[in-house]
Formats: structure tokens, C-alpha cells, sequence
């Protein structure tokens, strides 16, 4: 009889820990040293079958780099171009719009000098100045997205080091061919803010979280949704995620997602998912990314994918590329 415990037993444990192995999803390194150097705060998206890389940062005392890299599949990397003509490229807007890539405001390096230019290019290769002025102020890391066949800027600060009522935005301005801008808002809703992040979800503009960095740090987690760019809606003050800047967000698996960032506590490398905005599950896994901020994020050939940032320990640079693969319903049976 004890035997037949024993056995019982044991076969319990396999199927127990067999279980939790098939509701577990893991991460893939898909390049451990990709062949652009080490960087955070660059532009990233998807366009014509290849993630990009744009510009970024190296150190505070380093001019920012002006380089544009591809990839068709996370490994092989192409630089495009080693100089592109924008120079304001650590935390500005990168975004594909009418079959072409923008690249608008920014930090140039090092310093404080903030932008307020917009460039677009079909290549990567050669960018065309749509407007070295836009409507809104010169900034860096405002929220950005393509809505509506317009593109959209929000927030932001214009100065890196400084955040206060003075330097920080909460404007709304939106454009449909990057060179005439409308504002059309002022002073949304939601408090002024920088480094945070901006997605198109459901029908709606979502503003998800940032803050301000310095001189002292203060990070959020309230989520906002607007229909329309003017008229918002706070879906929840604290979302179940800690606080924080410097994190990214996308669209998979009809969700939208929170991926790693940093707080007043340091890195983050948790990931979170959200049908609602309100409502947020934490997606566990054994083997990810270690703990980073202002790290790229692209969904690409039906995988998230994560790339470079500043990471533990040390909060150091790396150009590491991983991906991972959610079974379509796996969100919905686990």
C-alpha cells in the first residue's frame, strides 16, 4: 500500500510540475550581441518586413548615435545608414505613417538641446526635413501614436534634467502630413508628464503611466483612454503594476502590454497584460530578459520581441535580442 502511495505520489509531482512547465511561456534569446552597439532610448518600429533601431543613447557625454539598423529576423542586423541627418535621436518619436518612417523631436547629446523638427524617409537611408518647427514645443519622450490617419504627440518635457509645471506638457497635437500641426489640446486631463507611453487599442488613444524624472523622481500608473484625442477617460489611477518611466508598451494578442521600466526602486522586468486598462495580469516566466529600462519593443511575425535597454546589474548596456511566442487562446485558458 505504500508503495502504491509512493507511486501515486510521484506521478502527481510529474503531472503537477509537467503542468506548470505547459503554462509557463519562456522567452528566446535570439541574439545575445546583435551587431548594432549597445544602447537605450532609440526609436523602434516595424516597417516593410524588418524591425528598425533609430539613433538612441550611449552616455550622457556622448553624442547621440545617428545610426538606422534592420533586421528581418532578430539576428542578422543591416546598418542602413551610420549618419542619418536628424541628430536629435535619445527619446524622441519614431513611427510609421503613409508608408514612411518619421522621426521627430528629441534630445541631442550631450546637453540638454531639445527638438522640435520632423523628418520622414521610404528608406532609412535618406530623411527629407518635413518641418523644422512643428506647432509643438521642442520635447522629448512625449507619447506618440498614429490615430485616425493622423499622427499624434503628447506630453513630454523640454528639458531632460528638469521636470516642473514649466518644462513638463500635457498638450495634444496631432498632424495628417507631419508638416502643419493642429493642437487640439491644451490641458488634458491627465497630469503633466514624460516618459511614459502612448498605444492605440480598441477604437482609443491610450496614455498608460511616466511621470518625471528629475530633479526628483516621481513615477505613475494611472491608465487614460480618449476616443477622440480630446475627450479622456481615467480607466483606473493605480494599476496593479508598480509605478514607473522609461518602460514599453504594444498591442498583442488583442491586449495591450507593460514590459520592464524603472522606478525610484530601480530596474523592472516584470510583464503585464490588459484587455481593459483596468484589469492587468502579470505574465510569469522562468527564462526572460534580465530587469532593464528603455529597452525597444516590436511585435513582428507574431511574437513580441524585445531589444537592447539599459539593464541589470548596473543598469549597463546591451544589444541583446529576445522574443517570445503566446500560443493564440493561451491568454484565455491560463
Amino acid at each position: 500500500m505504500k508503495h502504491l502511495v509512493l507511486l501515486f505520489g510521484i506521478l502527481i509531482g510529474i503531472g503537477s510540475n509537467s503542468f506548470a512547465q505547459k503554462n509557463t511561456l519562456n522567452w528566446v534569446q535570439e541574439s545575445k550581441q546583435a551587431a548594432w552597439q549597445a544602447r537605450d532610448s532609440q526609436g523602434e518600429f516595424v516597417f516593410k518586413g524588418h524591425m528598425w533601431i533609430l539613433g538612441g543613447w550611449f552616455t550622457p557625454s556622448l553624442p547621440n548615435p545617428r545610426d538606422v539598423w534592420k533586421s528581418p529576423d532578430g539576428k542578422n542586423w543591416t546598418r542602413v545608414t551610420e549618419t542619418a541627418a536628424w541628430q536629435h535621436s535619445d527619446l524622441s518619436a519614431a513611427m510609421v505613417f503613409k508608408n514612411r518612417m518619421w522621426m521627430m523631436g528629441g534630445r541631442k547629446l550631450p546637453g540638454t538641446n531639445t527638438s522640435n523638427q520632423v523628418w520622414s524617409s521610404k528608406d532609412g537611408a535618406d530623411w527629407v526635413l518635413e518641418t523644422p518647427n512643428a506647432g509643438w514645443s521642442p520635447r522629448l519622450a512625449p507619447g506618440f501614436v498614429v490615430f485616425k490617419d493622423r499622427m499624434w504627440i503628447m506630453g513630454g518635457t523640454s528639458d531632460f534634467y528638469n521636470n516642473n509645471d514649466s518644462t513638463l506638457f500635457n498638450d495634444v497635437w496631432s498632424s495628417a502630413d507631419g508638416k502643419e500641426w493642429k493642437l487640439e489640446l491644451a490641458k488634458a486631463p491627465w497630469s503633466k508628464r514624460t516618459h511614459g507611453q502612448a498605444l492605440v487599442f480598441d477604437g482609443k488613444i491610450w496614455i498608460i503611466g511616466g511621470g518625471l524624472r528629475a530633479p526628483k523622481p516621481n513615477s505613475l500608473n494611472d491608465v487614460w483612454c480618449s476616443e477622440d484625442g480630446v475627450n479622456w477617460t481615467e480607466v483606473t489611477a493605480s494599476a496593479p503594476w508598480d509605478p514607473r518611466i522609461w518602460f514599453s508598451a504594444l498591442v498583442y494578442r488583442d491586449r495591450m502590454w507593460v514590459l520592464g521600466g524603472w522606478a525610484e526602486s530601480g530596474n523592472k522586468g516584470d510583464v503585464w497584460y490588459s484587455k481593459d486598462g483596468k484589469n492587468w495580469t502579470e505574465l510569469k516566466s522562468d527564462l526572460k530578459w534580465t530587469k532593464r529600462h528603455e529597452l525597444a519593443a516590436f511585435v513582428f511575425k507574431d511574437k513580441i520581441w524585445v531589444a537592447g535597454g539599459a539593464a541589470e546589474p548596473n543598469y549597463l548596456l546591451d544589444s541583446e535580442v529576445w522574443s517570445l511566442k503566446v500560443p493564440r487562446g493561451w491568454l484565455e485558458k491560463n
